[in-house]
């Protein structure tokens, strides 16, 4: 099969995805997985984890390409691409990605700050005189 893409996201962070028949390679911003988090092993995991659910390890041939946000939200917008990317490939891995949660996009992101606010809830000390 040809070269499968797909987008994950996660706060501020974009994965772009392409994903293609192989020995499972995986490349991130030009660097193995090892290169990339260093000693973040449970992160590792976490990017992992589409794979090894779909039984896929090495199989696939996956290129990432990561822009914005830390390491921690940029691996799991890797982990959501992967996700996206395995779907497109193969409609047959949805339903066994769907209970492990892995297509489901994580909404949750940084809250704005307000005006007379010095972050988005905190506010200055009270002082009654």
């Amino acid at each position: 099969m040809a070269k499968v893409y797909a987008t994950g996201r996660r706060k501020s962070a974009i994965a772009k995805v392409w994903l293609e028949n192989g020995n499972g390679q995986l490349t991130i911003n030009g660097q193995t997985l090892d290169a990339w988090l260093g000693g973040h092993e449970a992160i590792k995991k976490r990017v992992m984890q589409p794979l090894e659910v779909a039984k896929q390890e090495t199989s696939v041939n996956v290129v990432v390409k990561t822009l914005g946000g830390g390491y921690s939200a940029q691996a799991d917008a890797v982990k959501h691409g992967i996700s996206r990317a395995l779907v497109a490939y193969d409609e047959q891995f949805r339903a066994i990605l769907k209970p492990y949660g892995l297509l489901t996009r994580d909404a949750r992101s940084v809250e704005r700050k307000k005006y007379g606010k010095k972050k988005a809830r905190k506010s200055t000390q009270f002082s009654k005189r």
